[in-house]
């Protein structure tokens, strides 16, 4: 069963609206909360008058901050940048503060939560929010990075002296200056990798209910974390025992990394469900999730690229301002140090590297993770300058790649800041990827589209990423409060059936078809038998939740471990039954046998009924079948590939057609080819999308601009080219399966591979994302007036 491209069995339900999301669980007597948030990107409150509120039709509660200082602790930072001095604001468990639930005496970013209002219904709370009168005191306001630590910038954080949350470095910084200074080639570039926005189909929702008799919490909610989230809302916000907190996350409509954080709405219901006896309802809208879930990207950088003049990289260097925004978003300071800085060589041997990261407070929306997150923003800095590199010596963009690339001999590979790759081949994969989009023949590709009024142009992106988040002795070494392992348990039932429950929280990754597969795949049974449960962490093992490309790879092998083990077992119980030695049993398509003794047959389901009863076991034997596992992997693995893009461009408007892309991945061994294509195409999409059109803009008053999908542009069917997929399978040593990370790979190259095309087609040495036609047609206009 796994290899094979089964279609998701869970698609039918989310294809025929049949599927049940947070937003659809009301229980009786649901009341309904609606949060009000701030206006001002920086300002005291002195005053909140909430009177006209609370005497609305409905309303049954208004809460501010004051009323709950006491009550509810500040939301927690669970990802410290390792080895480095960090500045926080306060927790009172020692831990970092991430923001408090609602706004005390200041408010930092336009969309922070300031109060909250429960009523009868969603039309009522929100009318009431609309009566709340608070008097601000503006203050001024900070939107960039590197404004931010200069000393007249206002400061965000009394604990965070100059808005500086830390500062972290890898790598060799003498070795990689004195290389530099002795280059023969020396290729710069400044770089702004805009902030963007997550948009999944989903926005965030919570709904808290409270048992009065038993004093039980429990939280339905929009979570790719739940066990995660359970323990850190029990015992760091809450302040309730860890098994008085149920989370239940069902189907969750997209995440794109901005469902695994902490936010205001989850211990507010459930708080509020305590106090009014009552559940409580939260449903974001699309404005709401756009000015206050976590944002991605926006690093600001100054790279550098060392060489010979026969193509030969040295050394790179990059320096970087990230900006974190108002608070340390739950893990948002660890994503914008280790996983970026470390990713900066890329595919390529390198013999020296320096990366430093300035992370940033600012007035704007917190920083967290965006599909690809770290490891796009290495690639796009890598791969912009090995073109400029490449055009500075005269030679051809993706002959220098290949002279660079780490030789298939080289593995297991230290790059030197940190990551070892574990395996690959990455000049095949870029060698294929030219096949496919007919490289040699691109000047004639050129010439044909300039006798039609356009200009071509071909871009390259190769990578590397690390995924497979784990081992978690690493990760507490890169600062992760917190274990990166996985879970499985499977129980066999009498008749056969299994019943496999797992860790890991799908968002959309089909692993209710694909873990099943694993199952299926180790026990030689019908898909039919496997039911998967998920996502309820009073019935799950306990999972770190899916994240960083490792479902399969991670939680997989959680699944391909406990179905060794169950078959394990039942090999042995068979050959007691049969009265033979374990090696003369013999085990197909769910049928153990004896080689010539044909009355020594038995079905999957009569093993699974001896062990059941239990009549008849080998000495020691424990009755039953079921196992549960707890994965944690000898190391990250290493997906990789390389991506070509061609792109056509009006000479007169500046339009832009992406008219062919060509992406050869390889993430080792694949459980399901039709769903890690899906992933693959929705991976580049989004990576379209930044190359393009998507960017969060903020005035200089911290004000968000583009709040909403009238000023948020995002991809459409109409901007797609067709995609022309293709894959190398290198299995990784880390896991039983060889299996890399899919879910996020493709994101990594695709923003890069696209704008790289674009520089082709125009000429010119850098152009800013998103590229719009309007940037396009001024670089003609200036290439024709000089």
């Amino acid at each position: 069963m796994l290899g094979r491209p089964l279609p998701p069995r869970e698609d039918v339900g989310f294809l025929r609206g049949e599927a049940k999301f947070t937003a659809d669980h009301t229980p009786p007597g649901t009341l309904h909360m609606a949060l009000l948030r701030s206006e001002h990107g920086h300002a005291r409150i002195l005053r909140i008058d909430t009177a006209r509120a609370a005497a609305m039709p409905g309303v049954r509660a208004v809460l501010t901050g004051a009323d709950i200082a006491d009550k509810l602790m500040p939301l927690p930072c669970v990802w410290i940048p390792g080895g480095v001095e960090s500045h926080f604001p306060p927790h009172p468990y020692g831990v970092p503060g991430a923001g408090f639930v609602l706004a005390q005496e200041r408010v930092r970013f336009i969309g922070e939560a300031v109060a909250a209002v429960v009523a009868e219904t969603p039309y009522q709370a929100h009318d009431a929010i609309n009566e709340i009168r608070i008097d601000y005191d503006p203050l001024p306001v900070v939107v960039d990075p590197r404004e931010a630590l200069t000393n007249t910038a206002p400061q965000l954080h009394d604990a965070v002296p100059g808005n500086l949350n830390a500062y972290w470095t890898c790598g060799d910084k003498d070795g990689t200056d004195a290389a530099i200074a002795a280059a023969e080639v020396v290729i710069e570039l400044d770089i702004v990798n805009q902030r963007t926005i997550n948009n999944p189909i989903e926005p965030r929702a919570a709904v808290g209910e409270y048992d009065a008799a038993t004093g039980d919490y429990t939280l339905h909610v929009t979570s790719q974390s739940p066990h995660n989230h359970r323990f850190l809302l029990s015992a760091l916000v809450l302040g309730i025992p860890f098994n008085k907190l149920r989370l239940i996350a069902t189907n969750v409509g997209g995440s794109f990394g901005s469902k695994g954080y902490l936010y205001p709405d989850m211990p507010l219901v459930l708080y509020l469900a305590k106090e009014l006896g009552q559940p409580v309802k939260w449903v974001d809208t699309r404005s709401g999730l756009m000015r206050s879930t976590v944002q991605g990207r926006d690093h600001t950088q100054k790279v550098v690229l060392a060489g010979t003049r026969d193509g030969q990289i040295t050394a790179v260097r990059c320096t970087s301002w990230s900006n974190i925004g108002a608070y340390p978003s739950t893990i948002g300071p660890g994503v914008a140090t280790s996983v970026m800085g470390r990713s900066i060589t890329g595919p390529y041997a390198i013999p020296h590297a320096f990366a430093e990261v300035h992370v940033v407070f600012t007035n704007v929306v917190p920083l967290g993770a965006q599909r690809g997150s770290g490891r796009a923003e290495a690639n796009y800095l890598m791969e912009r300058l090995v073109d400029r590199y490449a055009a500075q010596i005269g030679r051809d963009p993706a002959a220098i790649r290949l002279q660079n690339m780490v030789p298939r001999e080289k593995f297991p590979y230290d790059n030197g800041l940190g990551w070892i790759y574990d395996s690959g081949d990455y000049a095949t994969a870029l060698r294929l990827a030219l096949t496919h989009v007919g490289y040699d023949d691109i000047e004639e590709q050129r010439d044909e589209a300039r006798e039609r009024g356009r200009r071509l142009g071909v871009g390259i992106a190769s990578y590397v990423a690390v995924c497979g988040i784990g081992p978690s002795t690493r990760m507490s070494k890169e600062g992760m409060l917190g274990g990166t392992w996985e879970s499985a348990n499977i129980r066999v039932h009498p008749t056969g059936e299994i019943a496999l429950t797992i860790g890991s929280q799908s968002t959309g990754q089909s692993h209710e078809t694909v873990f099943a597969q694993i199952a299926a795949d180790v026990l030689q049974i019908g898909m039919d038998s496997i039911v998967v449960f998920r996502s309820d962490t009073q019935k799950a093992p306990y999972g770190q939740g899916t994240y960083g490309s490792r479902s399969f790879s991670v939680g997989g092998s959680a699944v391909h471990l406990a179905a060794t083990r169950i078959m394990t077992k039942m090999r042995e119980a068979a050959a007691y039954c049969f009265e033979v030695d374990e090696s003369d049993v013999d085990y197909l398509e769910g049928v153990f046998s004896v080689p010539d003794q044909p009355e020594k047959t038995k079905t999957f389901a009569d093993v699974a009924m001896t062990l059941w009863y239990g009549w008849s076991l080998k000495p020691g034997m424990e009755p039953m079948l079921e196992e549960t596992v707890y994965f944690d992997p000898a190391d990250f693995n290493y997906p990789f590939g390389s991506h070509v893009a061609v792109v056509e461009i009006d000479q007169d408007t500046g339009e832009i057609d992406v008219v062919k892309y060509v992406a050869v991945d390889d993430c080792g061994t694949v459980g399901n080819p039709l769903v890690v294509q899906g992933q693959v195409e929705g991976s580049i999409v989004h990576g379209l999308g930044q190359a393009l059109m998507e960017a969060a803009r903020f005035d200089a008053d911290g004000q968000l601009l583009t709040d909403d999908l009238r000023s948020y542009a995002m991809p459409r069917a109409t901007d797609m080219p067709f995609f022309d997929l293709d894959r190398t399978v290198t299995p990784s040593p880390h896991n039983q399966m060889g299996a890399k990370g899919s879910g996020e790979t493709a994101t990594v190259p695709a923003a890069t591979a696209i704008s790289n095309a674009i520089c082709d087609a125009l000429g010119v040495r850098d152009i800013p994302m998103p590229i719009t036609p309007e940037k396009v047609w001024r670089a003609l206009q200036e290439r024709r007036t000089s």
